[in-house]
């Protein structure tokens, strides 16, 4: 296919996305037809039952996907009439051009192009996953200096940080840091913190802020009483979680949090270098 070609119909396939009101892009049935050298409805819709069918067979749902709509078109009498239309998105346009008549020119051009904008997608929505875990676990550690420094000030000793830490954690979990490690697989030498999934991450962030709060609002001057303090954060943590039906101790480990962070940093490095990078 020549690269000129190329470029219009991309501007072709580009020019026809749309937006909802949430920022869902979108593209509608009845033009995607013509983009795709359907010249009759019926046949195009015959396309777009399998494309459902494939929808459900990968376990999407398929309201998800393909929303039906109605809008209102011309007629040559100068007359408009009411036609049932739908609302794609770009995962459903690309199984549409999987299923679609390889030998039209424009089917073959929509089966790649919504093949790599759909990875494209899906790189971008991990990379802000990886970057949000990075991101809490970054203020997990903050929040836990803190705590560290109030300890310090109101008992005097430092060394009460790595027990009180601890014991939140088995009030956590369930379970102690020591029995998570094995669980987890984390080695030895390395916080348990650093292949702790997200929300986990967010949990015993948001307990130590209470305990914080609670040990500098009350004054706390003793082990025993901050400990206990954090205990009490982190079983009601627990619970709340419990409640929605989420188990600290049954999540999987999530991979090495450094070696996330190296590998967003080396992305981001490569992406200055070559915008086209993004998509390798």
């Amino acid at each position: 296919m020549k690269s000129d070609i190329i470029r219009t119909l991309t501007g072709t396939f580009e020019g026809h996305a749309q937006e909802t009101e949430g920022g869902v892009e979108y593209w509608l049935a009845r033009d995607l037809q013509h983009l795709l050298g359907y010249a009759e409805w019926r046949n195009f819709a015959a396309v777009v039952s399998k494309a459902k069918t494939a929808c459900e067979v990968s376990k999407q749902a398929v309201s998800d996907h393909f929303v039906d709509v109605s809008k209102m078109v011309d007629l040559g009498s100068g007359s408009q009439r009411e036609v049932d239309d739908i609302m794609l998105t770009r995962y459903a346009c690309y199984l549409i051009a999987q299923n679609g008549d390889p030998k039209k020119q424009e089917i073959a051009f929509a089966q790649t192009y919504f093949a790599i904008q759909t990875r494209r997608a899906e790189v971008i929505e991990q990379r802000l996953l990886d970057a949000e875990r990075v991101s809490a676990r970054k203020k997990l550690t903050t929040t836990e200096k803190e705590l560290s420094t109030v300890i310090y000030e109101q008992t005097g000793g430092n060394q009460n940080f790595a027990l009180i830490r601890s014991k939140g954690d088995q009030a956590l979990f369930g379970k102690t840091t020591q029995a998570m490690k094995a669980e987890w697989k984390v080695p030895s030498s390395r916080p348990l913190a650093d292949f702790a999934p997200t929300i986990i991450l967010k949990a015993k962030d948001f307990a130590t802020e209470i305990t914080i709060h609670n040990a500098r609002e009350h004054s706390m001057k003793t082990e025993h009483a901050i400990s206990s303090e954090h205990i009490t954060n982190n079983e009601a943590v627990r619970r709340t979680l419990l409640e929605r039906g989420i188990r600290p101790e049954k999540l999987p480990a999530a991979e090495d949090v450094k070696k996330v962070e190296r590998r967003l940093v080396s992305e981001e490095k490569k992406s200055l270098k070559n915008p086209d990078a993004l998509d390798a």
